[in-house]
């Protein structure tokens, strides 16, 4: 088989964790980038949920594609399937993404199941903070994440004014 891509919006972007040759900025349409899924391990408990992000319906995202070279297929998608199927909140769904640059690829790419119990829906920003602050998971701390993944969008150039907002409302002030 050939090679294949696959859509990064959150952690992928700035901890892909799995062999790629090419990188490129890449845009979705027909769902966006959300704090929607609660964090029952990665960056939370079950007890002290945290949140961390979804593809859900509706709108567009930016983000990164990574061209995978086909002989890791399995590799990588089994990689991929542990680190992001770890509770069964989020589908594998094959996308077509729009390359900057020109040209449109089909993706692997994961997104929220709306009906999972840890889909927490589209929160307002100042409640999604609440939620962040002082949730901890095996991954670490929760606003770390946040503000990681921000930083990194915001060094690549792509504005997400959701979560720059619940950004100023879980930095120290």
């Amino acid at each position: 088989m050939g090679d294949f891509w696959v859509f990064g919006y959150g952690s992928l972007i700035w901890r892909p964790g799995f062999a790629h040759v090419e990188t490129r900025r890449a845009h979705l349409h027909g769902y966006r980038r959300s704090l929607c899924v609660y964090s029952f391990v990665h960056r939370g408990t079950r007890q002290r949920p945290g949140l961390v992000l979804g593809l859900d319906h509706g709108g567009s995202c930016v983000g990164l594609a990574f061209r995978v070279p086909g002989e890791l297929r399995d590799e990588v998608i089994a990689y991929l399937r542990e680190r992001e199927l770890v509770t069964s909140v989020y589908l594998e769904r094959t996308l077509r993404v729009r390359l900057e640059g020109g040209g449109t690829v089909e993706a692997v790419a994961y997104i929220v199941d709306r009906k999972h119990e840890q889909y927490a829906g589209a929160l307002d920003a100042a409640h999604a903070a609440a939620v962040v602050r002082g949730a901890v998971g095996q991954s670490g701390n929760n606003e770390d994440y946040v503000l990681s993944t921000l930083k990194h969008l915001e060094a690549l150039g792509i504005r997400d004014h959701w979560l720059e907002d619940v950004a100023r409302g879980i930095a120290p002030s």
